[in-house]
């Protein structure tokens, strides 16, 4: 028996405002940006319009440039360790006879609940040099005899910047890794076993395989989440010749700290671009289309 389909038009009243709320703070905010992008404006005088201008300094930017490559350094330092201890907590996590899982899955997810300004403030305090934590362990250890400055040198601030960004999302990705663990059937487990194949063997030739989907799944919305750091890094500064200013700090600074608002929505545009360009690459390289 096939149900008629009920074309009432009293169902678009249901999902209006879905519509109309994204029409006023998505749409048009993002449409008033691009037109801002064609002018010269500084919040307190009226636009005036300079055509291609702003895009024509944007790519002689250098300093674009080098937040473009603090971000992507700063993305593969957090993404690579994070996917890593995600799937092997999940891994094992996900065993049977482990006790109080539950437990450690809330305790691990934890951290993703937190604000991101949060974990940067915490961090901050954490490796501060003359009061931080972590120079006072170290120093008790015998490890420094001194108290080091982390925040001077380049690669100390984005490894720390990495960290708090691990810190913050490997549990949601440990999640997403258990749910795709569970859905692989113990059917076919129990066929590799009975053909003699250990754990070893059937995490490396039947989990790992089986898990792509979610590992494309976790990356790509990695590289979306990861090249729009703003929170965590806008506590813990710029870095020692702004190297861990990140583009969207970048944009944050030219807009509302120099009150250049319209090269800023040029900004803006410049880094949806490399976003797209970016996801786009990265679907492209993992087949994402098969």
């Amino acid at each position: 028996m096939i149900s008629k389909i009920n074309k009432s038009n009293y169902g678009y009243l249901f999902i209006a405002p879905f519509f109309i709320g994204f029409g006023i703070f998505g749409l048009i905010p993002i449409l008033y940006t691009f037109y801002l992008s064609f002018t010269k404006w500084d919040g307190f005088t009226d636009p005036v319009y300079v055509g291609l201008a702003n895009y024509s300094r944007l790519l002689h930017d250098t300093y674009f440039y080098q937040t473009i490559g603090n971000t992507l350094i700063i993305w593969v330092m957090s993404i690579v360790p994070q996917l890593i201890i995600a799937l092997i907590l999940a891994i094992i996590l996900n065993e049977k006879f482990i006790r109080g899982k539950h437990f450690f899955r809330a305790v691990y997810y934890f951290p993703h609940i937190i604000t991101p300004i949060t974990l940067g403030v915490m961090f901050s305090l954490m490796f501060d040099w003359q009061t931080g934590s972590v120079n006072k362990v170290l120093m008790d250890l015998g490890i420094v005899s001194e108290p080091v400055n982390w925040f001077s040198s380049p690669w100390w601030s984005r490894t720390i910047v990495s960290a708090v960004i691990c810190w913050q999302y490997f549990g949601f990705n440990l999640i997403v890794f258990i749910a795709g663990l569970q859905s692989i059937s113990d059917e076919v487990y129990e066929a590799a076993k009975m053909d003699g194949a250990n754990k070893w063997k059937s995490t490396l030739y039947i989990t790992l395989p089986m898990l792509r989907p979610v590992f494309l799944f976790t990356f790509i919305t990695s590289v979306i989440g990861g090249l729009q750091l703003f929170d965590a890094p806008l506590m813990l500064g710029d870095g020692p010749n702004n190297t861990t200013r990140t583009m969207v700090m970048y944009l944050y600074q030219t807009a509302f700290k120099n009150f250049d608002y319209s090269y800023g929505a040029t900004v803006a545009y410049g880094i949806f671009v490399v976003v797209m360009i970016l996801t786009a690459i990265t679907a492209k390289a993992s087949k994402l289309n098969e």
